[in-house]
């Protein structure tokens, strides 16, 4: 009987010293810790899945809206007759007959001198909303003598009397109203064009009087102009100045050229361009068939491309195609994306979890009371599910609130657990207090950008030194040494 029982305390003994094992604890504690990326993805899934929702959301927006919008031209079109001969029959006696066919002199203005006043707004559909604006857009300039001589033309092939004025925008659905012109004095007004002159993704076109007398033609055009996201300017003119202003704080300039001036204030902004035809792939007078201008590509916000009809370049080499790198591009950029700042967030979450499973095994050792593997997962879901509530806050009242409410409900309950196992206030408090100064560094690394890395890098080199600090002064053997009530 003695001997059972000396066995039994024996077994029990080895028993205990390999769980109260501080390596082995540590293990256990690292194999959690990636454990609990499998839940991490599976939130970043779930962030990925609402955020194509909102997309979809702000598609249907767009959709009934106005898109993304390109303004274009004016070009002049001027049709004439060439002769062409083509052979007839299909036998070895064919004859060569002659043929009339209808081809177009192309004409781009000396000067185009553009101003707009841009309103965007955040236009709602449940809890998802969408950045769309209405604008106001005036153009002016003028066009030189069409020079017949040097594209090989005789005057008497050119068909003035049906010249044709063309200008383009991206999404018919954004005019507020029909487009007005002025050219030379004279009131016309614009009617689209859907199947013939299609040198935009849209066109809008009218008849005017040419003479191959006049040396210079002045237009005015006018529009008023809804679309989203971005509103866009392809600078045609020999010589193009843009003047934008509007009611924003957070636009980006983008495309062929940044602005000569820029003012952003903190509700709303003033950018010009000064932009010479240096860099155009266009001449400024060519003859040919009807092609489209350019190839658009829409970018959403996470760069995805949404390909328009426009494909082919209106000149024979394919090296005069323009496409979103000549054009200059006004992006509304909303005030917070809740769904990238949240991705970000995530992306340190396992760092969170090492650094507190950390701080949780040296209050173990230090205050020499054992903390149970079972109570270690469930602190850890605690932290995961902080990021699924930040993520559904964040849908309603904003990242910042969301983020400060979701992170003040996890300490409180983690601190309070911690409590609860400890029986010690002064731990729970320590506890609480580094998983606050944690989710604070890791907000503050949201907010940095540029500066993020660099930051964040010595942050964790500092947490690092400290952990290093600390584990000189702990006996790391007093649990493997002896047995320690739970």
């Amino acid at each position: 009987m003695n001997n059972n029982n000396s066995f039994a305390r024996e077994q029990y003994s080895l028993f205990d010293k390999i769980s109260n094992s501080t390596v082995l604890k540590l293990c256990v504690i690292l194999f959690l810790s990636l454990i609990l990326l499998i839940p991490l993805a599976l939130i970043r899934d779930l962030i990925e899945e609402r955020k194509t929702r909102e997309q979809e959301v702000t598609n249907e927006i767009a959709l009934t809206w106005g898109r993304d919008q390109v303004v274009s031209g004016p070009i002049l079109a001027i049709p004439y007759q060439k002769t062409v001969q083509k052979p007839t029959g299909e036998n070895q006696q064919s004859v060569n007959r002659e043929y009339q066919e209808t081809k177009w002199i192309f004409v781009l203005p000396k000067t185009a001198n553009i101003t707009t006043d841009i309103a965007p707004q955040h236009l709602s559909r449940g809890i998802y909303n969408s950045v769309v604006y209405t604008s106001d857009i005036a153009l002016n300039g003028g066009f030189g003598k069409i020079e017949l001589r040097k594209l090989d033309i005789p005057n008497e092939q050119v068909d003035w009397k049906n010249s044709r004025l063309v200008f383009g925008i991206q999404d018919f659905k954004g005019l507020g109203k029909r487009p007005t012109l002025n050219w030379e004095g004279n009131e016309f007004t614009f009617d689209p064009d859907l199947n013939n002159l299609k040198l935009f993704n849209q066109n809008l076109v009218c008849p005017i009087p040419l003479s191959p007398e006049h040396n210079e033609y002045h237009f005015k055009i006018r529009l008023n102009l809804k679309g989203s996201k971005s509103l866009n300017f392809l600078p045609l003119g020999d010589q193009t100045n843009i003047l934008a202003k509007g009611i924003w704080a957070n636009p980006s300039f983008n495309g062929a050229f940044l602005p000569t001036q820029r003012n952003i204030g903190t509700s709303d902004f003033t950018a010009s361009w000064e932009i010479p035809s240096f860099n155009r792939k266009l001449p400024e007078q060519w003859t040919g068939d009807i092609h489209p201008l350019y190839h658009f590509n829409l970018k959403d916000d996470d760069g995805d491309d949404e390909q328009n009809t426009a494909q082919a370049p209106a000149s024979p080499s394919t090296d005069n195609q323009l496409n979103n790198t000549d054009m200059i591009t006004i992006h509304f950029l909303p005030d917070v994306n809740n769904y990238q700042k949240t991705t970000r967030v995530v992306k340190y979450g396992i760092l969170i979890i090492i650094l507190t499973f950390t701080s949780l095994l040296f209050t173990e050792v230090l205050r020499k009371k054992r903390i149970h593997i079972i109570q270690y997962i469930l602190i850890g879901a605690a932290m995961v599910l902080f990021y699924t509530l930040l993520l559904a806050l964040a849908e309603h009242i904003g990242f910042n609130f969301a983020y400060l409410i979701a992170a003040i409900a996890t300490v409180i309950l983690i601190g309070s657990f911690i409590k609860s196992i400890t029986k010690n206030r002064k731990s729970a408090i320590l506890l609480s207090s580094i998983l606050a100064i944690f989710y604070l560094f890791i907000y503050i690394l949201m907010q940095l950008r540029d500066y993020s890395l660099i930051t964040g890098t010595i942050g964790i080199f500092i947490i690092l030194a400290i952990l290093m600090r600390v584990s000189t002064k702990i006996n790391w053997y007093q649990f493997d040494n002896s047995h320690t009530d739970q």
